[in-house]
C-alpha cells in the first residue's frame, strides 16, 4: 500500500529539527521524527508530529523507525565541531552503524527513496593544504584521504548508499555538507562549529565586558559556511529530482576564519583583542566549494550571503545566552 509518510531521522539535533519544520510548513501530513535523544532536549519539537527516541546504531530501533514509510532523510550522526571530531574518531566511526542498519530497514521495509548526509570532510587531506584552496569538486574525494574517524565514516555510507542503489535498486541521494550554521543548534559544550562558537564568545565577551576573545588556529585557514535554509532548499531540490549524487551543497563564499570574526564584532558592535591558541584544532588550512555540478544539475545554488546568516544566528544565540543568565 502506498504511503506519505516521511521519517528524519536526527530530528532532535540541529539540521534534522529544521528539515521537519521545513517539511511541515510545505505541507507534509505524516511525519516521523527520531533521536536518541529524548524528546525533551530535541532544539525543536512539534506537537503534530510523532517523535520517538530510538538507537539507530541498533537494528531494531532502525525498524521501528522505518516501518511504514516512504522517504527516510538520515541526519543522525554522533558528531559536533573540529573540536569534538579530532577528539573522538571512535565515537564518529561508530555513527557508520546507523546508516548501515538504517538503509538495510529501509530496504527491507520497502522503503521508496533513502537521503544521506555527508560532509565536505570527506575530501582528501592533500587537496587543503593552503588557505588559497581552489574549491573542492565532487570527484576530489578520491584518492581518498578524508578527514580521520569522522570523514571515513561519511565517506563509506556513501559508498553503502551507492551499491544500495546498484544491487537494490533503492533510490538513494548522497549530499556533501558544507559547515552548515544557524539558529537551533549547538553554541556551547565542545560540539559547537566555527559560526557558532565565535558569536557565543564575541556575545560573552560583549556581556561581561571583557574586551578579548580566543580564536583556534592562526585566524588564516579558510572556510565557506552555509546557512541551514540554503542547506534545506539544496536537500529537498535533490529528493524531488532524485539526483543520486555525492553532490556539494555549499556556499562558495570563502572567509578566513578572522573575517568571520570581523564579521561578528561588526554585528556586535565592538572590536575585541584577539588571542590565537595555535594548539587548538583547526581542521584543514583551506575548504571551500565548488557549485559547478549542482548549477548543471539543478539550476541552483546556495545564495544567503554569510553576513545575512550571522545576523539571525548572532541574535538567538544572544537570547539563548541572555535566557541562561536570567
Amino acid at each position: 500500500m502506498e504511503t506519505n509518510l516521511i521519517v528524519v531521522c536526527g530530528a532532535g539535533g540541529f539540521i534534522g529539527g529544521h528539515l521537519v519544520a521545513e517539511l511541515r510548513r510545505r505541507g507534509a501530513k505524516r511525519i516521523r521524527a527520531v533521536d536518541l535523544k529524548p524528546t525533551a532536549e530535541w532544539y525543536q519539537r512539534f506537537d503534530d508530529v510523532e517523535n520517538l527516541s530510538l538507537d539507530l546504531q541498533r537494528s531494531r530501533g532502525c525498524e521501528t523507525a522505518v516501518a511504514g514509510a516512504r522517504e527516510i532523510y538520515n541526519l543522525a550522526a554522533d558528531m559536533g565541531g573540529m573540536g569534538f571530531i579530532e577528539h573522538n574518531k571512535a565515537l564518529c566511526m561508530l555513527t557508520v552503524l546507523i546508516n548501515t542498519n538504517l538503509i538495510e530497514a529501509a530496504r527491507r521495509a520497502g522503503v521508496r527513496k533513502f537521503f544521506f548526509a555527508s560532509s565536505a570532510c570527506v575530501y582528501a587531506a592533500d587537496k587543503q593544504t593552503s588557505p588559497d584552496v581552489t574549491a573542492l569538486k565532487e570527484e576530489d574525494a578520491y584518492p581518498a584521504m578524508p578527514e580521520d574517524g569522522y570523514g571515513w565514516e561519511k565517506l563509506f555510507s556513501e559508498r553503502m548508499c551507492r551499491h544500495f542503489t546498484e544491487d537494490f535498486g533503492l533510490t538513494t541521494c548522497v549530499a556533501r555538507y558544507h559547515n552548515v550554521y544557524g539558529p537551533h543548534g549547538t553554541y556551547d559544550g565542545g560540539r559547537e562549529k566555527a559560526p557558532a562558537a565565535i558569536c557565543r564568545k564575541v556575545i560573552a565577551a560583549k556581556l561581561s565586558g571583557r574586551d578579548e576573545i580566543e580564536i583556534w588556529g592562526d585566524g588564516q585557514q579558510t572556510r565557506s559556511f552555509m546557512y541551514i535554509d540554503d542547506c534545506l532548499e539544496g536537500t529537498l531540490l535533490m529528493m524531488e529530482r532524485n539526483i543520486p549524487g555525492p553532490l556539494n551543497i555549499g556556499s562558495n563564499e570563502l572567509v578566513t576564519i578572522n573575517r568571520l570574526v570581523d564579521l561578528v564584532e561588526d554585528i556586535a558592535g565592538l572590536k575585541l583583542k584577539r588571542t590565537y591558541n595555535t594548539a587548538a584544532p583547526k581542521g584543514v588550512n583551506g575548504r571551500n566549494s565548488d557549485n559547478t555540478r549542482i548549477r548543471q544539475l539543478m539550476n541552483w545554488e546556495p545564495s544567503i550571503r554569510l553576513r545575512d546568516g550571522l545576523e539571525k544566528t548572532y541574535a538567538w544565540i544572544y537570547d539563548q545566552l541572555i535566557a541562561t543568565r536570567a
